[in-house]
């Protein structure tokens, strides 16, 4: 049963951290919205948003794969969304027939990560919890091992780009100057999408599968209507991200809905609003 509101303000924020629980998730959050932020900001950026959204749904049969063989579901996001990422940079780089080819072996990729993750749940549906819970993100299962293990993924992470940030930068605005001046395109390129993959996986667990393309995508798209400024851009994006959380999680606890659908909710409404900001 949810906690209803109470009249103080105070009271009710008080409540937020009562119970471990609603710690750890608070703490998972904001790992997580840093994260999902910087490794979105670049992914709107090099416009590699559909590639994110299908990591994200891979998140689905990794997760659904792990518990059938009895695997940690966690292990399972990571592993699956590793491993769609070298597959896509593969294709990738493969191919000879330009953005559309490139599109429709990323699309592929999704359909077939969708119809395993339905047959791991229709083997093995008991383990998980709950097909909601595992596509739509819930705060409750947020242990505190899981909380040590985002903060060390995300500080990794946020290590890696910022040591390639001017490199992946100019990778990412022109390619052709980047290999002009020696840089390692492909490095570059394949380190970013498995970056992509770990943010995404981490995000997953408070998300939920289907839900964690909006963190990733909402805030960096809204910072990146108000500024292209690189420093100001990526720190709106950390801003809104967190907001979007805090938001999110805040609002579910006295909910009965799930998180991911105010985290979706609320990421809208600040990219509507970053919209409506910048025709004014």
């Amino acid at each position: 049963m949810n906690p209803g509101l109470s009249p103080n303000p105070i009271t009710d924020l008080n409540a937020l951290f009562t119970f471990p629980f609603m710690v750890n998730a608070l703490e998972a959050g904001t790992i997580v919205a840093v994260l999902a932020a910087v490794v979105g900001w670049y992914m709107v950026l090099r416009r590699q948003s559909f590639a994110g959204h299908t990591l994200a749904v891979m998140a689905f049969p990794g997760a659904a794969g792990a518990a059938l063989i009895g695997l940690p579901t966690t292990l399972g996001y990571y592993l699956a969304c590793g491993g769609a990422a070298l597959l896509m940079r593969g294709a990738r780089g493969s191919i000879r027939g330009g953005y559309g080819t490139e599109t429709a072996t990323i699309a592929t990729v999704q359909a077939v990560g969708l119809a395993a993750g339905f047959l791991f749940l229709s083997l093995n549906n008991e383990v998980l919890g709950g097909t909601e819970t595992l596509l739509f993100g819930t705060f409750l299962g947020v242990s505190r091992g899981q909380v040590l293990a985002l903060l060390i993924i995300a500080l990794a992470s946020l290590v890696l780009i910022a040591g390639a940030a001017r490199p992946l930068l100019l990778e990412t605005i022109d390619p052709e100057a980047a290999r002009a001046r020696g840089l390692p395109v492909k490095v570059l390129d394949t380190g970013f999408l498995l970056l992509l993959a770990a943010a995404v996986a981490a995000t997953t667990q408070i998300t939920g599968a289907l839900l964690v393309f909006a963190l990733l995508v909402a805030p960096a798209a809204a910072a990146q209507q108000l500024t292209m400024r690189p420093g100001i851009s990526l720190v709106l994006s950390v801003v809104f991200a967190l907001i979007t959380v805090w938001l999110g999680l805040g609002i579910a606890y006295f909910s009965i809905y799930p998180v991911g659908f105010y985290v979706t909710s609320i990421a809208f409404g600040v990219y509507l609003l970053a919209r409506l900001a910048r025709r004014r």
